[in-house]
């Protein structure tokens, strides 16, 4: 117990303790315990305080991010609207456009439609006229319209139609039309291009594409178009007549079907794959073909014939070209294909911002692709648009300096379209443009040079004008020289708006008599005439014409008597008022058998004398003109021959025994021709010069053509020459004709003529090769005036001869020959011989009627007689044709022969100065047929076309047997009309003839 005591009294302080340890642990513990809940308190305040500030960071770097995206999407909007801000109004006015478009949408490609499918065979005024009528049509119907539909703003593409002018298209509104046509046709294309401008557009065009060219008489032209539809590359079928090859029918009508899962065609006897991209053009050089129904309908006919505006701007180039600024040309050129490639990109860089932001998914500025490709179009772009104004404004200075040139361009233009409706008078008058082009170029080169530039462009016209008129001369019968020459002046004439149409048309055509009056002078003035000037008063300038008539009646009469009616003065106000021009029409009224000298000495005036003098066929000149692949041809008259000609030449040059003449007979020549040019052919790169043939071609051409025309594509040797004579046929290829030198052969137009063409084939050397020089020239004078009288007094029809004789010149050749011969063998000069052979042998040999040989042989003493050696020996009663000084050389003859009356004068034949008036009216109004015939619809009178107006202008040529009303003279003699034409030599012939003159019969 007592160590419980001890121990409890140790422990119980102990205990004691413990127990206020443990109520302060308790104290303390709860204390901790409210510190922990208030600690947990404050943690999770902060907690939620930092969950907050967590949350406020978390929006800040929202906001931020935000504020950002917003600043980088305001810099790129402010980048696509300034990017766009300069396409924004042109785009604004396009979707304006666009919907107008389309609201008229339906007649614009109706109208677009229409033009493709039939338009295209027509030139540009029926196209204008038949677009009016269609509109027309719309507007009736209510078919909604732009204002001005056309065909080029409906479907063409502005980059596309300047990639098509820098392969060659003509930029005129025509040529561009057809070039949308050859777009969009289904059908394959035939090209109407006879200057094949076409043809070289489309080689260009399809250049790069592996175009494949043939033509029909192409052996394999079959295997070439088979290669093209396989492969499916580009083919042109050139030079096509009026008919195609029936092998060509499937093709034509794409007449292809599936097998077995490919698309075919066959092909002849041949089925061959067809790809899908192969393209067949046709053209044709033919200038009015005229194609079947069947094939009209197979192809898509397109009149790709020149156009004046069209013809204007290539020559521009080819003045700068030839040698006036080929600086300033080649400067333009590069600018056009430079502005056409900038163009091109500038389509594409817009085409891509349009397709970026119409393929853009959300919001467009949010598209940082989108806007770096803007930026970087938008840089190019405006490197690119400075470029096209410093481009565009060096191109108008440019323009500027050729414009300076536009009247040398309107001059040729004029020129090239009077030659090329030759072919309407004549279907041997044909003529290529490139072979116009180079008169053109040799124009510009050779014509004399200036210190001003007008000066040297008048030089220029000037030397063009006559150098054309030369060489398209030389392949003109002569009954055409007078109307192609009259036809320059009055087009140029034309241009420069000296003449009146409706004035012109009177003078082709005439005019209707609106009031009839009485006649002022029935006693000499024929009724026709009388209603002609009564015609002539609807003309605005010859309005009181017919008041001034009937009070200068005797005036008027004596113009009517006057032996040069044409030179007279006009009574009254009217020779001072009427130009040269106009004094043509009353002189067509009262003395239409002087119309054609009126019109010389109008040609005269207004161009130079030199277009009226006659132009002498050289064969030297041609010869030095031609090439080895090109053909001369030889265009005869009825009775000539060249061969006499062509072998004294081919002696000339030195070629004689490398002439091979080939005469077409019974089929025999045709075969032996061809087999000739086809053995040159196939020697290959080289072509000896052993065969000319000298070929009739009406009988050989059709086969004989595809020779000639391959002479062309082979490499021949340099002294190869073909040489082509015909008749004029219809029948001979448009092709040849165009690309071969022509040359007329037949005798010249009159006594002058015909004397300047029979000395100049003429030497020094032969004019003093006889013992009797002075005996030889004087004869070989009368000689050669005596050819020269025969030729023409076939014009006088009856009066001349009795039957028209084709005298040659070989006849005056041979007469030559046996002149010189019997001079050197007889002492004595045998006039009885000289004149039986000439008379009874040489030209007597083609008479066949005895009042016509015993003519010639009255004819023969004039100038076969001792008189005529002697000095100034007269051959007419005026003295004009005369023998001159014996001393004179060759150049002495020809100035003399020179200097003789353009125009004959009757008495040189025997006959009075009326036995011109039938010729003479005959010569006019066929002359002015011939023009009619040249005349485009729109330029005739009354609507009428010139079909309509030839045959009216033919009804006014008087009867070639002569007039069978008799008239009165002036002394009250009544004399028959008709009987003046009994004997060739009679010396007067009744003064009704000129009367009748006054107006071909109606």
């Amino acid at each position: 117990m007592h160590k419980y005591h001890f121990v409890a009294k140790a422990v119980e302080p102990k205990r004691q303790a413990l127990r206020e340890a443990e109520e302060d642990l308790q104290a303390t513990q709860k204390i901790l315990d409210e510190a922990k809940d208030r600690l947990r308190e404050v943690e999770d305040g902060i907690a939620t305080l930092q969950a907050k500030y967590r949350s406020c960071i978390a929006k800040k770097e929202e906001l931020e991010m935000k504020c950002e995206l917003c600043e980088q999407r305001l810099g790129r909007a402010d980048k696509l609207i300034n990017g766009l801000a300069d396409e924004k109004v042109r785009w604004q006015d396009t979707v304006q456009n666009l919907e107008y478009m389309i609201n008229n949408i339906a007649g614009d490609v109706l109208l677009a439609a229409g033009f493709v499918a039939y338009l295209g065979p027509f030139t540009g005024q029926y196209r204008i006229a038949l677009c009016e009528e269609w509109l027309k049509k719309l507007e009736e119907y209510g078919v909604p319209h732009t204002k001005e539909p056309s065909l080029i703003s409906t479907l063409g593409d502005p980059v596309k139609i300047r990639s098509w002018q820098i392969a060659g298209l003509p930029n005129d509104t025509l040529s561009v039309e057809n070039g949308v046509i050859t777009q969009f046709s289904q059908r394959w294309t035939h090209f109407i291009d006879p200057q094949g401008q076409a043809n070289k557009w489309i080689k260009n065009l399809e250049k790069e594409s592996g175009l494949e060219v043939a033509k029909l008489s192409d052996r394999d032209f079959l295997r070439s178009l088979e290669n093209s539809i396989r492969f499916g590359k580009p083919f042109l079928l050139e030079n096509v007549g009026e008919e195609l090859d029936p092998a060509l029918e499937p093709v034509l009508l794409k007449q292809t079907y599936k097998q077995q899962g490919s698309t075919v065609l066959k092909l002849g006897d041949t089925v061959i794959p067809y790809h899908e991209d192969f393209t067949m053009y046709i053209t044709t050089n033919l200038p009015n073909p005229h194609y079947t129904p069947e094939i009209s309908t197979k192809l898509t006919l397109i009149n790709f014939t020149l156009s004046p505006s069209g013809f204007e701007e290539p020559l521009l180039g080819q003045v700068g070209g030839g040698g006036e600024r080929p600086d300033l040309e080649e400067a333009k050129n590069q600018l056009i294909i430079s502005n056409a490639k900038m163009r091109q990109e500038l389509k594409e860089i817009e085409d891509q911002i349009l397709y970026r932001l119409s393929s853009s998914e959300g919001n467009p500025v949010d598209d940082l692709e989108l806007i770096k490709v803007l930026e970087a179009s938008k840089l190019k772009a405006g490197e690119i648009q400075a470029k096209v104004k410093i481009a565009e404004q060096t191109e108008k200075d440019i323009d500027i300096t050729r414009l300076e040139y536009v009247p040398v361009a309107v001059r040729t233009q004029i020129l090239y379209f009077c030659v090329s409706d030759l072919s309407n008078v004549d279907p041997m008058y044909q003529y290529s443009l490139e072979w116009f082009l180079n008169i053109f170029l040799s124009g510009i080169t050779n014509s004399e040079r200036a210190d001003t530039l007008k000066k040297r462009i008048v030089n220029i016209n000037n030397y063009l004008t006559f150098s054309l008129y030369c060489n398209v001369c030389r392949s003109l019968f002569e009954k055409h020289k007078l109307m192609f020459a009259f036809l320059l002046c009055v087009r140029i004439m034309m241009n420069e708006g000296k003449i009146n149409m409706d004035e012109w048309r009177y003078l082709l055509s005439g005019g209707t008599v609106k009031t009839m009056r009485e006649n002022p002078a029935p006693e000499w003035l024929y009724e026709r005439a009388w209603g002609d000037i009564l015609a002539l008063t609807n003309l605005r300038n010859f309005s009181s014409f017919a008041d001034d008539f009937v009070d200068n009646v005797e005036g008027f009469r004596a113009i009517f008597d006057s032996a040069e009616p044409h030179r007279e003065p006009l009574p009254g106000k009217w020779d001072s008022q009427l130009d040269s021009f106009q004094k043509l029409l009353p002189l067509r009224c009262l003395r239409g058998d002087k119309v054609t000298n009126a019109m010389q000495d109008f040609v005269a005036l207004n161009l130079d004398q030199r277009f009226i003098e006659p132009q002498t066929s050289d064969l030297t000149a041609v010869f030095r003109e031609s090439a080895s692949t090109t053909p001369l041809i030889f265009v005869l008259s009825p009775g000539t021959d060249p061969a006499a000609d062509l072998y004294k030449f081919a002696e000339e040059m030195k070629f004689s025994k490398k002439l091979s003449a080939i005469s077409l007979g019974q089929g025999q020549g045709a075969r032996r021709c061809e087999a000739n040019l086809q053995g040159a052919h196939e020697h290959g790169a080289r072509v000896q010069p052993q065969t000319c043939p000298l070929a009739t071609t009406p009988e050989w051409s059709p086969r004989g053509a595809p020779h000639v025309t391959a002479i062309q594509r082979i490499q021949v040797h340099r002294d190869f020459r073909l040489w082509l004579t015909s008749l004029p046929s219809n029948q001979f290829p448009v092709s040849i004709l165009q690309n071969g030198s022509k040359m007329t052969i037949e005798p010249p137009r009159g006594v002058k003529a015909n004397l300047l063409k029979s000395y100049m084939s003429l030497s020094d050397d032969f004019l003093n090769s006889c013992s009797k020089v002075s005996e030889f020239k004087s004869l070989l004078l009368s000689l050669c005036l005596f050819h020269g009288n025969a030729l023409e007094r076939r014009k006088f029809g009856p009066l001349g001869f009795n039957i028209p004789y084709e005298f040659t010149d070989g006849d005056l050749r041979i007469c030559i020959s046996q002149l010189k011969m019997f001079l050197d063998e007889y002492a004595d000069i045998p006039y009885k011989v000289l004149k039986y052979t000439a008379g009874e042998i040489n030209y007597g040999g083609r008479v066949t009627d005895d009042w016509d040989r015993r003519c010639i042989m009255n004819i023969l003493e004039d100038f076969y007689k001792p008189e005529v050696l002697t000095e100034d020996f007269a051959y007419s009663e005026s003295g004009i044709y005369k023998q001159i000084n014996t001393t004179y050389d060759l150049n002495g003859y020809i100035q003399y022969i020179k200097s003789l009356p353009l125009n004959d004068i009757p008495e040189i034949f025997g006959l009075h100065d009326n036995a011109n008036i039938t010729f003479a009216q005959n010569e006019t109004f066929m002359l002015l047929g011939a023009i009619v015939q040249l005349q485009p619809k729109t330029s005739t009178s009354g609507g009428q076309g010139r079909e309509e107006i030839q045959p009216a202008a033919a009804s006014h040529c008087p009867d070639a047997a002569g007039f069978a009303e008799s008239a009165q003279g002036p002394g009250g003699d009544v004399v028959p009309a008709g009987a003046h034409g009994q004997q060739p030599g009679q010396q007067h012939c009744s003064r009704a003839l000129e009367r009748q003159g006054a107006r071909p019969p109606a």
